[in-house]
């Protein structure tokens, strides 16, 4: 009787704690039924961070990294902002296949009964319950409640394969909508050929945008397990029967069947920029089967590969899951853009060109060419993160440059679809090419490379067109920059793009150039190392004495009067002066001269993070929030670019203890948990924040953007106790390297004591070379900050200005 008593209370037991460890959402979280089975990096993502608040190309689920496919429902189709899958919108109106900077098309919906395709998104658009809904790296199921049909998404690289149950059904349809709005652009145009009873084939020309300035097409190669009784469309909202080709403007196609009660059709919709007959050739190489649950088996795998690049230990499971949900979208965002032969579309000309990515030995291409958002902020997140743990990802996008270069004659800070978008300001390019060749990674034409970023820096280069200035080249003031060694506030005539703010881009170019002087130094450029040198000084210029803050200055080089620092823009590049003073990565130790000492630097910091504390470090949750004048008004905002190194100046000014402090307090505020309602501030944007959020949990940064001769990596307060990361062995011999950060807590969050491969460590930064050669970061972590530890002066990072020796 006793025995049976305490089975009944185990079982019990055991049913409450399954009961309260169920999610509402069935998605990554879900607790595998083999208890012997280690749960995987990639079982610990969870793709609905932030859904709530979604930017077109935000949200993944069926795709792979980088990939060309990234499939997944659209709640809200019309709009770069707030669109594409939105977490608590009721409807869903359609499957695209692409998420993309400033790039979207082929758009699909299965239907049931009479066919509605033709009447718009808004009237065959179908209730969905997150109750009926399965999120996974890779996977996506959903059940569209009015047509009864449970839908199946997964990817390989470039194409999307669908799984769709059917009802019982006379008429089931599958169509692709050419006449809807999608994401950042219109549809001009579509055109859809019926190949076969099992195959249709046809492109999508998707409009210009005010960033990307060309139309592009999208081709698509679409093949059916199962053969569709009929094929037709529509045009003008009037259908079109009987016909083997549907194209124009305003159209659609569809093809129908009957269906039996949970009847399964398969769909594999190849995807490229060049051709149908590139479609089907990358629909033929990556997906030859019709096995759906080995594609889905496959997308795990690959993810996993990828994520479990870095192992961790510790911190709760809803750490770790937000982890490795940071890493994933480090990985996302920025897509590949060429062919699996290495054809892609060029669009940088006059004309659409057919261009090809050059063979290596196996006839294979040598890298893929990409599309991406700006790199501004990358010398903070994707430099390190990548440079680091995906040294061949780094190579790509390098040589993606490069390639471009050849054709267009810039190398790119944004380029979609092919074409330049001028996207934001300054020469961002140039941080990420000169850290990586810092740290080794020189696959790529050196003097190319090298002949390209200086051109960018120059009147006839990028520095000099400020955000989507596609006609003309003053944007940028670089004329003023180099005549003066500031750029004015307002400029001396109209804008002519976005972001002409003056001091913004002033202390940005001062940034790049001194990234740009480390590389020629290293090449042995002197005459060019000493005009860049000179250059990167140009920050102090912006330097007011009497106001204690970097301020505007006008065309006359009078400062600006009564300027308000909490003003928004105005001079300031999505910022304002308070949070702008900071950014002067390349030399912190020329701005506490400046301020007047370590002390002033430390205090004035400290409190600019204490007075935005109460509002969680971000101008808001999400962006339509954050967009408001009144949100705006924050010293630290870390819910964009340029606060992201604000945490870690205090390693400069001998306070490390605080560095520890304000970036254990802005992981907790700003990238912890995994609600769908917040997670990013509404705005990941493709990978950044997501690498910074990494960055800051392994308690690793770079201040100076990884671009010194002699790369360093500052250390703050890991939130796990052991961090490994595996090191690629093609570009570092190490194996790997271990961060230990024993007694590590959401308490334990000051460091006490550190030691780098068993030998004491004085100071809050060690080189490069050395973590790349493998070993062991050892960490003694406590509640309360050991004051002494890397305090001195002697045991600053790095500056351009050198500290000064102590007597």
């Amino acid at each position: 009787m006793k025995d049976q008593f305490f089975r009944i209370v185990s079982f019990a037991a055991v049913v409450l704690i399954l009961t309260n460890c169920q999610s509402s959402i069935k998605d990554s979280s879900e607790t595998d039924s083999n208890k012997e089975k280690k749960t995987q990096p990639v079982d610990l993502v969870a793709p609905l961070v932030d859904a709530a608040n979604s930017r077109w190309f935000f949200f993944n689920s069926a795709t792979r990294p980088f990939g060309m496919v990234n499939l997944s429902p659209d709640m809200i189709i019309d709009g770069a902002w707030n669109s594409g899958y939105r977490y608590n919108q009721d409807t869903i109106r359609c499957f695209s296949h692409i998420h993309a900077w400033q790039l979207s098309g082929i758009p699909v919906l299965p239907t049931t009964g009479a066919f509605r395709g033709h009447l718009g998104a808004n009237s065959y658009g179908s209730s969905y319950s997150h109750e009926d809904e399965t999120i996974k790296a890779g996977y996506h199921q959903i059940r569209l409640k009015d047509y009864d049909i449970n839908a199946e998404l997964t990817a390989t690289t470039r194409v999307g394969f669908h799984r769709y149950t059917f009802p019982e059904s006379e008429q089931s349809h599958i169509h692709v909508d050419f006449s809807t709005f999608l994401g950042p652009n219109d549809t001009e145009k579509g055109y859809a050929k019926k190949v076969s009873d099992r195959e249709i084939e046809g492109y999508a020309l998707m409009a210009p945008t005010r960033r990307r300035p060309k139309s592009t097409y999208v081709f698509y190669t679409m093949q059916f397990d199962r053969p569709f009784t009929s094929f037709g469309g529509w045009q003008d909202g009037q259908l079109i029967d009987h016909a083997d080709i549907i194209e124009g403007a305003e159209t659609g196609a569809y093809v129908s069947f009957a269906t039996e009660a949970n009847e399964k059709r398969l769909m594999k919709v190849g995807i490229s920029y060049v051709s149908a007959e590139q479609a089907r050739l990358n629909l033929e190489t990556e997906l030859p089967h019709w096995d759906f649950d080995r594609a889905v088996d496959d997308a795990r795998n690959d993810w996993n590969q990828w994520l479990g690049r870095i192992e961790i230990e510790g911190g709760s499971e809803e750490e770790q899951r937000r982890f490795y949900t940071d890493l994933w979208h480090a990985l996302q965002g920025r897509r590949i853009l060429s062919d699996v032969d290495g054809k892609y579309c060029d669009m940088t000309g006059s004309e659409r060109r057919i261009g090809q990515i050059p063979l290596d030995e196996n006839n294979k291409p040598r890298f893929n060419h990409y599309n991406s958002d700006s790199f501004w902020g990358a010398q903070w997140t994707l430099n390190t993160l990548w440079h680091l743990v995906y040294p061949k990802v780094t190579e790509e996008f390098i040589n993606s440059m490069l390639l471009m270069y050849e054709d267009g004659g810039l190398i790119p800070r944004g380029p979609s679809g092919g074409n330049y978008t001028y996207v934001m300001t300054g020469a961002s390019s140039t941080p990420f090419i000169v850290s990586a060749y810092m740290k080794g990674i020189r696959n790529f034409d050196i003097e190319k490379a090298y002949q390209g970023l200086k051109k960018n820096h120059s009147l006839d280069g990028i520095m000099a067109k400020a955000g989507y200035e596609h006609e003309t080249s003053t944007g940028g003031g670089m004329k003023f920059y180099l005549e003066r060694g500031y750029i004015p506030h307002p400029l001396d005539r109209p804008k002519k793009g976005f972001h002409e703010d003056g001091s913004g881009q002033t202390l940005e170019n001062a940034y790049q150039d001194w990234t740009l002087a480390q590389m020629a130094k290293s090449l042995g450029k002197q005459d060019d190392y000493e005009a860049f040198m000179q250059r990167a000084g140009n920050y102090k210029n912006l330097w007011n004495p009497d106001k204690g803050w970097m301020w505007v200055r006008k065309l006359d080089g009078s400062f600006q009067e009564d300027m308000d620092i909490l003003t928004y823009d105005n001079g300031w590049v999505e910022g304002n002066a308070a949070q702008f003073t900071w950014w002067v990565p390349q030399d912190v130790n020329g701005l506490i001269q400046l301020m007047g000492g370590r002390q002033i630097f430390t205090e004035k910091l400290n409190r600019s993070f204490e007075l935005t504390k109460d509002y969680d470090f971000v101008a808001a949750k999400s962006h339509d929030q954050g967009e408001t004048r009144k949100n705006r008004r924050k010293y630290i905002n870390y819910g964009n670019q340029p606060c992201m190194q604000t945490a870690f100046l205090f390693n400069y000014s001998g306070a490390p203890w605080l560095t520890q402090y304000w970036s254990r307090q802005v992981i907790d505020k700003v990238y912890s948990g995994v609600s769908p309602e917040f997670g990013y501030s509404g705005d990941e944007d493709q990978g950044l924040m997501g690498a910074l959020a990494v960055l800051m949990k392994m308690g690793l940064f770079s201040v100076h953007g990884g671009a010194n001769e002699e790369p360093i990596y500052e250390i703050a307060s890991p939130i796990f106790k052991k961090i490994t990361i595996q090191l690629d062995p093609a570009y570092y011999s190490g194996g790997a390297f271990v961060i230990q950060a024993e007694n590590a807590s959401s308490k334990n969050i000051y460091v006490q004591s550190a030691t780098l491969d068993d030998q004491p460590l004085p100071q809050a930064w060690f080189y490069h070379k050395n973590l790349v050669d493998g070993g062991k970061l050892h960490l003694q972590m406590g509640p309360e900050p050991n004051k002494e530890w890397a305090s001195s002066e002697q045991f600053a990072p790095p500056s351009m200005t050198p500290v000064q020796p102590i007597k």
